[in-house]
C-alpha cells in the first residue's frame, strides 16, 4: 500500500506543486482547496480598497487529474480554512476513506481581505479571520490527523512557513514590505511544529517548518503587488522548489537534522544539488 500525503490548498501554486511532487514520489495524495471546478477560483484582494472578485486559475479537479497521471490515487476534498467544520470534516474523510495520513502538508492559508493593509487601515475582524484561518484551524486539522499518526508510530507534519513571521518588513506594505495581519497569523502558525516535536517526537512524529522562499503564485499574480517585493530584493522562487524540499523532508532520514529550525527550501535544494 502506498504512503498517503494530505496536501492542503492544492488547487494551484505551492500546494499543487507539492501534491504532484509527492505523487511522483509514489504517494497517494489527498488534496484540499475551496475551488472544486476550473473557472470557480477567486482570490481576495490584498487591501480592502482593492477589487472584491479576482478570478484565478486552478481547481481540485485539475490537480486530481494531474496526480492520477502519475499512476497513484488522488482524493479531492473541498475545504475552507475559515470554516472549522469543513476543516475537521476534511481530515476525518481522508482517514475514513484511506485509513491513514503519513504526511500532512499544511500549505493552505486564509486568503482574506486586507492581508496587505497598513496598521491604521487594519480592520480587526480581518485580522481575526487571518488568525483563525492561518493558525487556529490549522491546529484543528493537526488535531484530527495527529492521533492516527501516533497510533501508527510514525508521521510527518510540514508547515509552509513565511519569512514575514520572523523578519521585519523592509518597507511598508505595497512598497516592498508585507502586512502585519498576515505576518502575525503566520508567526502563530509557525509555533505548531515545535510543539508537535516537543510532545510527540518520542512517538515517531516529526514536524518541520518549511520556508518556500518568495513564490509568486497564480493568486499572487492575480492580486498584484508582488513586483514591489521583487524590486526590494526578494528574488522569486519557482513553486517546484519548495515542493521538492517538502518531499525530501518527508522521505530522507537526514532531514532529522533540521528539526527545530525553519528550513529554507531554496537553500536546501541548492545544497542538495551541489552535493549530488
Amino acid at each position: 500500500m502506498n504512503r498517503v500525503a494530505l496536501v492542503t490548498g492544492a488547487s494551484r501554486g505551492i500546494g499543487r506543486e507539492c501534491a504532484l511532487a509527492f505523487a511522483r514520489a509514489g504517494f497517494d495524495v489527498a488534496i484540499t482547496a475551496r475551488t472544486v471546478r476550473e473557472g470557480e477560483g477567486r482570490a481576495a484582494p490584498r487591501t480592502r480598497a482593492g477589487e472584491q472578485v479576482i478570478p484565478v486559475q486552478g481547481s481540485l479537479e485539475t490537480t486530481v487529474a494531474e496526480i492520477e497521471e502519475c499512476g497513484v490515487r488522488a482524493l479531492a476534498v473541498p475545504m475552507d480554512l475559515l470554516d472549522r467544520a469543513s476543516v475537521i470534516a476534511a481530515g476525518e474523510r481522508v482517514l475514513r476513506e484511506w485509513g491513514r495520513v503519513d504526511v500532512l502538508v499544511n500549505n493552505a492559508y486564509a486568503q482574506t481581505v486586507g492581508n496587505m493593509d497598513r496598521i491604521l487601515d487594519i480592520e480587526i475582524d480581518d485580522a481575526q479571520a487571518m488568525v483563525v484561518g492561518n493558525y487556529l484551524h490549522q491546529l484543528a486539522l493537526v488535531q484530527i490527523v495527529l492521533p492516527a499518526m501516533v497510533e501508527r508510530g510514525n508521521g510527518i507534519v510540514i508547515g509552509l512557513a513565511s519569512g514575514s513571521a520572523t523578519m521585519d518588513p523592509p518597507a511598508p506594505p505595497g512598497e516592498g514590505g508585507w502586512g502585519l495581519s498576515y505576518a502575525a497569523s503566520k508567526a502563530a502558525f509557525g509555533r505548531i511544529a515545535g510543539a508537535i516535536n516537543s510532545e510527540y517526537r518520542g512517538a515517531g512524529i516529526k514536524a518541520f517548518n518549511l520556508s518556500p522562499g518568495f513564490v509568486i503564485t497564480e493568486a499572487g499574480k492575480a492580486r498584484g503587488g508582488a513586483n514591489a517585493i521583487v524590486d526590494a530584493g526578494f528574488a522569486a522562487t519557482p513553486a517546484s522548489v519548495p515542493a521538492a524540499a517538502a518531499v525530501w523532508l518527508a522521505t530522507d532520514p537526514d532531514a532529522e537534522r533540521f528539526l527545530g529550525r525553519v528550513v529554507d527550501g531554496p537553500k536546501l535544494m541548492a545544497t542538495l544539488e551541489e552535493t549530488a
